[in-house]
């Protein structure tokens, strides 16, 4: 059996291991699951709206993810993708409230600007580890915390008066669409799920067709080897941090553009950096994966919330699921053994 076939079946067999014992959880507890399932799967995908907020929760999913998966592709451990991603936010909010220009370019200004706030958010990381060997895991780690305060002290002292959130961005600056609206009968769907799909195809590109593509994962794959060959390592750590840490920016400029269109004071994360892990896990690091990983998760979430209301099941199981599908990835070695015995049987 090939590694990529097993590569592809394991994250599959972890879902599929994920729903079968969260049903089994569901039965134990009093729980009907084919109405739950029938709750979720309306709440995800059962007419325009939901559809539309499904949309919307996969898109800074899947930049969240691609994120996560850049750093892992290149060596490295972007824990830090939530705290880029509140920076990003921010930086894009204030680009949108401070500044009035034509939306062919207020628009982009803002959402590079997302892209630059979270760039820089992965350098300090990404130096310590270059020039002083400081674990990034540790750095990122804390560096959400510096994030989520630093930005909360600006929304109150700088972007606001004493308030609790900013202003609405321009609507120069807004991601939102009436032709969206229209179609997904007013959901918050927006056009940053063609920028996150983009930024997917552009993660796939660099890392598979160009030569920096190439040293990134060289370096990532054994870097006293990398070195040998000359290339810069150094740069090459602090390259991969900047994008990958670009991508989270981005991701909170799906939030602060589209979804919401403001920044507001946060009491604890968001909880969608943490999330990209999640779901570059399940999708193996790859494009594709990283794709079905994101509509999953995101249908997930948003068909959640539909089931108290339809099936008078809560919410919280379906974060069960989740972290049952979390568990199997990681445990995927067990998944791979079991086919490896499998396969060498029918050899047999």
């Amino acid at each position: 059996m090939s590694n990529r076939f097993v590569n592809i079946i394991v994250p599959v067999i972890a879902v599929i291991l994920g729903i079968a014992v969260g049903t089994l959880i569901m039965i134990l507890s009093g729980y009907n699951p084919l109405d739950a399932f029938a709750a979720l799967w309306q709440g995800a995908f059962g007419d325009e709206f939901y559809f539309g907020e499904t949309v919307r929760l996969v898109t800074p999913l899947l930049l969240a993810g691609i994120s996560v998966a850049f750093a892992f592709r290149t060596g490295l451990f972007n824990i830090g993708v939530e705290g880029q991603l509140i920076v990003g936010w921010l930086a894009a909010v204030w680009v949108g409230t401070a500044v009035e220009l034509p939306k062919l370019i207020h628009l982009p200004l803002a959402v590079l600007a997302a892209a630059l706030a979270g760039a820089l958010w992965g350098f300090i990381p990404g130096l310590l580890k270059a020039r002083f060997r400081v674990h990034e895991v540790i750095v990122t780690i804390m560096m959400n915390y510096v994030a989520l305060h630093v930005t909360n002290y600006f929304i109150k002292n700088v972007l606001s008066d004493n308030g609790d959130k900013t202003e609405r961005v321009a609507e120069s600056a807004s991601l939102r669409s009436e032709f969206f609206e229209g179609l997904t009968d007013l959901s918050r769907m927006h056009w940053g799920i063609f920028i996150a799909l983009f930024c997917v195809f552009i993660m796939w590109f660099l890392l598979e067709k160009t030569t920096t593509g190439y040293e990134l994962r060289s370096v990532g794959f054994n870097q006293h080897a990398s070195q040998y060959a000359g290339m810069n390592v150094n740069k090459n750590i602090i390259y991969s941090m900047v994008i990958s840490g670009a991508f989270a920016g981005l991701a909170g400029a799906m939030e602060g553009l589209g979804t919401f269109e403001y920044a507001s004071i946060k009491g604890g994360f968001t909880g969608t950096g943490f999330d990209g892990i999640a779901v570059a896990l399940l999708g193996a690091n790859g494009p594709i994966g990283i794709i079905l990983a994101a509509v999953l998760f995101g249908s997930l979430k948003q068909g959640a919330l539909n089931m108290p209301l339809q099936a008078g099941v809560p919410n919280e199981l379906v974060d069960i699921i989740i972290a049952l599908i979390i568990f199997f990835v990681a445990s995927s070695y067990m998944i791979r053994w079991f086919i490896e015995r499998i396969s060498k049987k029918e050899v047999k």
